[in-house]
């Protein structure tokens, strides 16, 4: 069985993903500038956490992922089948 990932921009269509496997929106603490968010990231359980992670607003988190030109890509499912939260933050096309 093929992994299955997609690439979009639409802003509820991201939310519902992150959401869906306990995710929050959240950039890297120490890269913010000028008060806006800095590098943006998903904060699951497990994963980074509050040491190296800030959560933000998913107002302030599309406004920097709008402005950066950013498409959000990301993992259904795993090889095996399997859940998985593999995501990242690409360039938009065209």
């Amino acid at each position: 069985m093929a992994s299955k990932s997609h690439t979009t921009t639409d802003h509820d269509e991201i939310r519902r993903w992150v959401e869906e496997h306990d995710g929050k929106p959240a950039s890297v603490r120490g890269t913010e500038r000028s008060g806006e968010p800095g590098v943006l990231r998903i904060d699951f359980p497990g994963g980074a956490g509050q040491m190296e992670l800030e959560h933000i607003s998913w107002d302030d988190w599309f406004a920097k992922f709008d402005d950066g030109s950013l498409a959000f890509l990301y993992q259904e499912q795993k090889a095996d089948g399997s859940d998985s939260t593999f995501f990242k933050l690409v360039s938009r096309e065209g």
